[in-house]
């Protein structure tokens, strides 16, 4: 099984990352398989999406809706509302099975591999990439 590490910079805001290239990069030349992505943090997740035409601060708007930055959560430390944030990797999954076929990501023509981080406290996130042949 092949593995490899990304360090992806998200920022101190909420944020949807892009991580198409650099995973494609990752991977380039390993020919046909499955990729497993996994995400190690309790305070963000990963998506496949459509960026670029709104959707990106559509879903930031929704997950403020549905999980507003208030005092409302019994989880407390850090930030206030950050209990928000531990509640979000059981809605957006912090990990991903993905097609790789002829070393490239088999996605739709506009889907995007995207990190989805609300958490601002964690400027740095760890992406963890394992790719069976087959």
């Amino acid at each position: 099984m092949w593995t490899h590490k990304l360090s992806v910079r998200t920022g101190d805001r909420p944020s949807i990352t892009d991580l198409t290239v650099r995973v494609e990069e990752a991977i380039s030349g390993l020919g046909d398989g499955l990729l497993h992505v996994f995400l190690p943090h309790a305070t963000a997740g990963l998506a496949v999406m459509e960026l670029g035409s709104g959707s990106d601060p559509d879903l930031l708007d929704r997950l403020d809706e549905l999980l507003p930055t208030d005092e409302r959560y019994r989880h407390r430390h850090g930030y206030p509302g950050h209990g928000r944030d531990h509640i979000l990797p059981a809605l957006i999954s912090p990990s991903l099975v993905l097609a790789v076929l002829g070393g490239t990501l088999d996605l739709g023509t506009w889907q995007s591999l995207v990190l989805v981080d609300t958490n601002g406290d964690n400027p740095v996130r760890e992406v963890r990439l394992s790719f069976i042949s087959g």
